[in-house]
């Protein structure tokens, strides 16, 4: 009997030699889908010969007179480059045939999301650096207002698991089409905080990114009656409104106003981030504008820094910005502003988080 399963045994790996070496290499096997060049433009490339058309999707800024036009080889590979990129970490996909197919040779990727970074020096402030890291967890938690078990996304500085000194926390949400891995993956937040403290910016503190992908009424809920609580219970974090800090960007902006003027004994630092209400939403501005006005001396007593971010005036979410900020104003609540060229991308608010982490809790 041994006999006859050592002669199967040999038999297969001799098919299975015979069938790898009658398999027809293809370009694809040493294929380099993605090449950041030394002038910061990046070069793509995807194997798909019978591909009638390729294209770029994401947020690499391809577009207009940047959109890489994609030219297919006689070995069926397609080319195409993105001149005039800015440095930082982007993500993409290729568009063949009509189609969103993301890199099959991507090694990196984010909530399975390929990202390529641009940085030849490897100077940014969000790369990885030797420098004492901390952890990004994955964190689930009951949710009685969704009668579900929620996920959010945990950020530790290094040495949390030994120490015994409670922490602030800054609340950091996402952007609408994103979840709870996209702060944490593309928004390299873990590197720029890890980076941050090693350098002696910021204060020690934990960063919790929830996934706001839900009605903003009920993730206000969510996170004051949930969420939070959650945190405070399981973390040795601070609970009073002093030490906590609450930013949020695009529709996560809009969550960062309604829980932060819904609850505004509960923040001390808050940071909307391109964002704003719509300018032609009449019912919003009928809504929010008295409600400001009303609590504008508690607002301003209650809160240490409102401050609006926003990329330049190619940034969607502009004009929105400006009428919210104009309605601040009116009903008297006291807010900062800044603003940087960049549209409405991860260029921008990688950069929003990099500055506004170190005014928190000093």
């Amino acid at each position: 009997m041994k006999k006859v399963y050592l002669f199967m045994a040999v038999a297969f790996l001799a098919m299975s030699a015979n069938a790898q070496m009658r398999r027809t290499p293809t370009p694809n096997d040493t294929l380099k889908s993605v090449t950041v060049n030394p002038d910061n433009s990046v070069t793509y490339r995807i194997y798909a010969p019978e591909a009638k058309s390729v294209g770029l999707g994401g947020d690499m800024g391809g577009y207009g007179e940047n959109a890489p036009k994609f030219i297919k080889q006689d070995n069926g590979v397609w080319t195409g480059t993105v001149k005039n990129t800015l440095a930082g970490t982007f993500r993409y996909n290729f568009v063949v045939d009509g189609v969103r197919v993301n890199d099959p040779k991507a090694a990196t990727t984010a909530d399975n999301t390929p990202i390529v970074n641009v940085d030849p020096q490897g100077n940014g402030f969000w790369e990885m650096k030797d420098v004492p890291h901390g952890a990004v967890a994955e964190v689930w938690y009951k949710s009685n207002t969704f009668n579900t078990t929620r996920r959010m996304h945990i950020w530790t500085p290094a040495g949390y698991e030994k120490g015994s000194q409670k922490l602030p926390v800054l609340y950091l949400i996402h952007g609408g089409g994103d979840n709870d891995f996209a702060w944490p993956g593309v928004g390299r937040a873990g590197f720029i905080m890890d980076n941050l403290l090693a350098e002696g910016k910021i204060v020690p503190m934990i960063v919790v990114m929830p996934n706001g992908s839900v009605d903003t009424e009920k993730f206000t809920d969510d996170m004051m009656n949930d969420l939070i609580p959650y945190v405070e219970s399981h973390y040795n974090v601070y609970t009073d409104k002093d030490h906590r800090a609450l930013a949020g960007l695009s529709m996560g902006g809009l969550e960062t106003l309604n829980v932060s003027l819904l609850h505004y004994n509960s923040f001390a630092y808050v940071f909307p981030l391109s964002t704003g209400w719509f300018t032609t939403s009449t019912d919003l501005y009928a809504k929010w504008e008295p409600y400001l006005k009303e609590h504008a001396d508690a607002m301003n007593k209650s809160f240490k820094i409102y401050k609006f971010y926003m990329g330049g005036e190619e940034d969607i979410a502009y004009q929105n910005c400006v009428s919210t900020r104009e309605a601040f104003t009116k009903a008297g609540v006291k807010h900062e502003y800044s603003s940087m060229p960049g549209g409405h991308t991860w260029h921008v608010w990688r950069h929003n988080l990099h500055d506004f982490a170190p005014l928190l809790f000093k």
